[in-house]
């Protein structure tokens, strides 16, 4: 098996299938995933599935026979103890099935250094250490920030009328199909073997570019409220539209103060080499998502976290 690919139900990993599907034979890949259940769904197409549960390491043990490249999401939880035993199973999986490469999803926070004290960004850290110590062939391409998201970033909704944050900065967002399509490319090309590799959009731009470009397309007057971090987490939570509770907007913190460093500012071309194109920017994304849907949500910001 020359590739498979794990998260083939969300978008990135999607993506990513499509664009394989796209150049190589179905003989040549899989879809995994967690959920037997999504089975159906693509050998009804023809395209061949395997079962990989994380938490499960027999099953990723059979999951990984006789595959040359691996495409390894990062795990889909917010406890990054749990994140890191998951991670573990992988590699432990991927080095036992002798799986040849694994091109692992990592996050662009922090650019090429790795020193952003973002929370989730400290597990995909924990797990490029890990792929290093296994000794197995590897590539962490750094995914960067879905523009896609930006209703999660700015706790908007369509109703929103004032937004609040903590804090600003500039971030190089890219739309999550071109990430696909690029990491794709490269699987397909051949990544560095042990080195991180970082994919972003063409320019950097804050929250408030973003907001500005939601007024132009939507012809609303939202504003910004700016405030301490002390005040930000009360006030977001007595005024959230879904009840989000504190605990939600607490973490959130640690993002918006690697924002401010600068966590999200480097650009790298490699993106649009990979694609041939200059690939969308922040503003551009968001236009384009609301001017096809006004209405236009992010299912992760209507998640209560207890």
């Amino acid at each position: 098996m020359k590739y498979l690919i794990t998260g083939v139900t969300g978008g990135l990993g999607g993506g990513v299938l499509a664009q394989l599907s796209k150049h190589i034979p179905k003989s040549d890949y899989a879809a995994s995933s967690s959920r037997p259940e999504a089975a159906k769904q693509f050998e009804s197409s023809g395209t061949q599935f395997r079962l990989a549960d994380y938490q499960n390491p027999k099953s990723l043990v059979k999951a990984f026979e006789d595959v040359e490249n691996l495409f390894f999401v990062s795990a889909n939880t917010y406890d990054n103890d749990a994140r890191n035993r998951q991670h573990r199973n992988v590699i432990e999986a991927a080095k036992a099935a002798g799986v040849g490469h694994v091109y692992y999803t990592s996050l662009a926070w922090g650019g090429h250094s790795s020193d952003s004290e973002i929370d989730v960004q400290a597990a995909h850290y924990v797990c490029e250490a890990m792929l290093k110590e296994s000794g197995i062939t590897y590539t962490s391409v750094r995914e960067g920030v879905y523009a896609e998201a930006f209703p999660l970033f700015l706790n908007y909704y369509p109703s929103s009328k004032v937004l609040r944050l903590p804090a600003d900065g500039p971030v190089a967002y890219a739309s999550r199909a071109e990430l696909a399509e690029a990491t794709a490319n490269l699987m397909m090309q051949g990544g560095p073997k042990g080195e991180n590799v970082l994919l972003t959009g063409p320019r950097a731009v804050t929250l408030a570019d973003l907001v500005e470009t939601i007024n132009e397309s939507t012809a609303r007057d939202i504003v910004i409220d700016k405030m301490p971090f002390e005040h930000y987490v009360k006030a977001s939570a007595a005024n959230d539209v879904v009840g989000k509770p504190e605990r939600w907007f607490e973490s959130r913190v640690s993002w918006y103060k690697g924002v401010a460093k600068g966590d999200g500012k480097t650009v790298d071309p490699l993106m649009g080499e990979l694609l041939g194109r200059v690939p969308k920017d922040g503003e551009q994304i968001v236009k384009e998502l609301l001017s096809t849907d006004p209405g236009y949500t992010w299912h992760q910001n209507y998640a209560k976290r207890h």
